[in-house]
């Protein structure tokens, strides 16, 4: 009866090893390679940017994808497109006025449609996007690559996991009290965003 137990609770104790807790995964990125990149394709003119200014937490478990949580921002004052004059207007209190409205916010309120194969992870993720101190709820196809032990492959010095997130997706920018109606020949109203960012997971104590 005694072996029984011992064996019994030498069992437990292997699959509680084997089962892994959820990591929280790092965004701010110190190498500066992580961005969002955005374009506005109106009748007159099309206008590209990006922004590198990204940081956020998430939380990430790979035997409960659904449960994913967590929250990703964006300097707005990293907004960035290559036309000096347009860079002025993108900043200033007529369109962005990121000197009043410092952040772009995303915060996850649900996942659903999840699929996994492999170490890749799609999934359709409802949040709350905040731009301009306007919160809009959206859903957005989400794509996860969960990449064990590979942070030392980004950063020698560090022993960890990295998790690689993917989305693309549209809104417009006169929900989000961005000059709406307001010069849609050259400015589109539909914003064409993409995200491709890695987070990391550090081991204790590397």
């Amino acid at each position: 009866m005694k072996n029984t137990s011992i064996s019994a609770i030498a069992i437990i104790g292997i699959a509680t090893s084997l089962t892994a807790a959820p990591l929280e995964f790092d965004f701010k990125d110190p190498k500066g390679v992580n961005n969002a990149s955005f374009k506005l394709d109106a009748p007159l003119e099309s206008i590209s940017g990006s922004a590198n200014g990204l940081s956020g937490m998430v939380t990430f478990d790979t035997e409960k994808p659904a449960a994913l949580k967590g929250k990703i921002v964006v300097e707005s004052s990293t907004l960035h497109v290559g036309n000096p004059m347009m860079q002025g207007h993108l900043q200033s209190d007529k369109w962005m006025d990121v000197a009043k409205f410092p952040q772009i916010i995303f915060e996850t309120t649900s996942v659903t449609n999840v699929k996994t194969e492999g170490t890749v992870t799609t999934a359709d993720v409802t949040g709350k996007l905040t731009i301009k101190d306007v919160t809009k709820e959206l859903t957005v196809p989400v794509k996860l690559t969960y990449l064990k032990d590979k942070l030392s492959a980004r950063f020698p010095a560090k022993q960890g996991d990295l998790l690689v997130l993917r989305s693309d997706f549209t809104i417009k920018r006169g929900d989000f009290n961005i000059m709406p109606g307001q010069m849609e020949d050259k400015v589109s109203d539909t914003i064409t965003l993409s995200l491709s960012v890695a987070g990391m997971a550090c081991v204790t104590g590397k």
